[in-house]
């Protein structure tokens, strides 16, 4: 097998690029409750979750006779048509409420913006600090129409914005850690949560880990074009590959939420999900510095933006992928597909505006819907394929298995702990 290439570097940048989005401005967020020894935990979890959760996905593609295939025809393959349609569906459930998400998180960035930087007092109650509904309405439909009239041009095109896009965002997210090192404050070390709270904060924070580190999206592109690359020595230089990933991403997302919770109080992180904006906002409302003030809103707008867009194609071609499995199921051959493209659109369109309206809680989409789906995917079935697919059962690792069996079904479940 080769040493490292220029190819390795491409793919690591790549599947860090993927991961690295607006997940990372609401970790802190959700992190931060708990103060600082719960982080140092999660940090010691989440390098071994990530890396070991994507290389058995990866390991999954790679296990299918056919050097094309990607993640829901490898299940088929692997199990039959009708798991293929259940993965289908949870990759749908698992991208489309996050879209729903990153439109609330858009419309709350410029909303906190008119009102805190701007003080466009015409445009929200100042008893409530909240845009007045018919404000809230408009700015909706603006923001949203305009994301979705870029969708107009070649989804190349704008995957390769993004792409170009991530890298100067990451600089400028570890400009800022940098920055709030001074505003550290030392005091916050000193706290530390009874037991029970401590390990309650660690385990709700799981499925926002599990999404702020997901790269999951790239990892049939990235199988296949190891394999093509590397042949048969592509499972060794996708653990090699997927290594370094993780290492970096564990540097980058760990330092910037240790430096946000050691500069604000749990206090402060409360109120930031009650206002339901990206940490960077917060920070933009509450440090005296015309900078902060008016570039991190930016960048949070920014980081939502391209995350919008990536999550965007995913959740439209796997709508339109169920339709048109469900037409077929119905006997209808030759499914219209521009048909079901417009039906996909108009429904993302309205949903995505409604909802934004509407203004649920991100941090409630990540925690119950995006996180716990992704880590379904992502750590129980090549969990199931180790142990059901032959090709697989090389790679079998008990104590490994084991370890992501347990962190898979905590993340999953965690959402059922907040029911009662």
């Amino acid at each position: 097998m080769k040493n490292w290439t220029s190819f390795d570097t491409r793919w690591t940048l790549s599947l860090f690029g993927t991961a690295v989005g607006a997940g990372i401005l609401f970790l802190p967020i959700r992190a931060g409750t708990g103060g600082f020894f719960p982080v140092v935990v999660m940090t010691i979890l989440i390098f071994p979750m990530v890396w070991l959760s994507h290389r058995a996905l990866s390991r999954f593609v790679l296990a299918s006779s056919n050097s094309q295939s990607d993640i829901t025809q490898a299940a088929e393959e692997h199990w039959g048509r009708g798991v293929s349609v259940v993965i289908t569906l949870l990759y749908f459930f698992a991208i489309y409420p996050i879209c729903l998400a990153y439109g609330v998180g858009i419309t709350n960035t410029f909303g906190s913006f008119f009102i805190n930087q701007l003080n466009l007092t015409s445009l929200f109650d100042p008893a409530t600090k909240a845009l007045y509904p018919s404000v809230r309405a408009i700015l909706a439909i603006i923001l949203v129409s305009a994301m979705m009239i870029v969708m107009l041009f070649k989804e190349e095109i704008i995957t390769k914005v993004c792409n170009i896009l991530v890298y100067p965002l990451c600089v400028v997210l570890f400009i800022f850690s940098l920055y709030l090192i001074p505003h550290w404050k030392i005091e916050a070390i000193n706290f530390v949560p009874n037991f029970k709270d401590f390990l309650v904060v660690i385990w709700l924070t799981l499925p926002v880990l599990v999404f702020s580190f997901n790269h999951s999206p790239a990892i049939s592109t990235f199988s296949k074009s190891l394999r093509r690359e590397y042949g048969d020595n592509a499972p060794k230089k996708s653990n090699q590959i997927l290594f370094n990933t993780a290492l970096m991403l564990l540097v980058f997302v760990m330092f910037f939420v240790f430096s946000c919770i050691l500069a604000l109080d749990s206090s402060d992180f409360a109120a930031a999900r009650e206002a339901n904006i990206p940490i960077l906002s917060y920070f933009a409302n509450k440090f005296d510095n015309p900078l902060i003030a008016y570039g991190a809103p930016l960048v949070a707008f920014l980081a939502i933006v391209t995350s919008f867009f990536g999550h965007y194609f995913g959740a439209a071609e796997g709508l339109n992928g169920i339709i048109r499995k469900a037409l077929k199921s119905y006997g209808v051959e030759n499914p219209n597909i521009k048909a079901i493209n417009r039906f996909t659109t108009i429904f993302m369109f309205v949903t995505i505006i409604l909802v934004a309206y509407i203004n649920p809680s991100i941090l409630g989409f990540i925690e119950d819907l995006g996180g716990p789906i992704i880590a379904a995917i992502l750590f129980i079935m090549p969990l199931i394929g180790l142990y059901t697919v032959s090709n697989m059962k090389k790679w079998r690792n008990l104590w490994l298995d084991i370890f992501l069996l347990v962190t898979g079904i905590l993340t999953i479940i965690s959402v059922i702990y907040k029911f009662f």
